[in-house]
C-alpha cells in the first residue's frame, strides 16, 4: 500500500494544470503509445527508485516536475524503500495513470480525509481516502 497526503495530491494536480496551461496541454496518459488520444489531467503513479506521483502536465524544456513520494517508499526517509517497492509495486519499474478529475471528486466527497491510499495487486489498483 502507498499513502500520499491529500494536500500533496492537490498540489501535484494544481501544478499539472499550471504546467499544462503554460506549456501546451497534457502529456499522453498512454506514455506516448497512443498520441493524440485521451490527453487529460492526471497523475502518474511511478514505481522506479521508490514510488511517487507526478502530473502529466507538459513541461518546458529543462523544467522538472513536482514529485511526491509515497510515505512508505521514499528513498530519502525509508532505508527499506527498495524492498517495500518490490513487495507492493513489483520488481519491475512501471507507471499507472490516475485520472485527476476522479481524484478531485473523491477528495471533494470526503472532506475529512487526510491521505490518498493506493493498494496494488497483480491485477488491480484500488484508490481510497483515509483519515489519520
Amino acid at each position: 500500500m502507498f499513502t500520499f497526503s491529500v494536500t500533496d495530491v492537490r498540489a501535484v494536480i494544481l501544478r499539472g494544470r499550471i504546467d499544462a496551461f503554460n506549456n501546451g496541454g497534457f502529456r499522453n496518459p498512454h506514455y506516448g503509445l497512443a498520441p493524440g488520444r485521451d490527453e487529460k489531467p492526471g497523475l502518474w503513479l511511478v514505481g522506479d527508485e521508490g514510488v511517487y506521483i507526478l502530473s502529466n502536465g507538459k513541461l518546458a524544456e529543462e523544467q522538472r516536475p513536482l514529485v511526491i513520494y509515497a510515505e512508505e517508499c521514499d528513498p530519502k526517509t525509508n532505508p527499506d524503500y527498495w524492498h517495500y517497492k518490490r513487495q507492493h509495486f513489483g520488481a519491475d519499474d512501471g507507471i499507472d495513470f490516475l485520472d485527476a478529475e476522479m481524484l478531485v471528486k473523491l477528495i471533494m466527497a470526503s472532506p475529512t480525509a487526510t491521505h490518498l491510499h493506493i493498494v496494488m495487486t497483480d491485477t488491480n489498483l484500488s484508490v481510497s481516502l483515509i483519515r489519520r
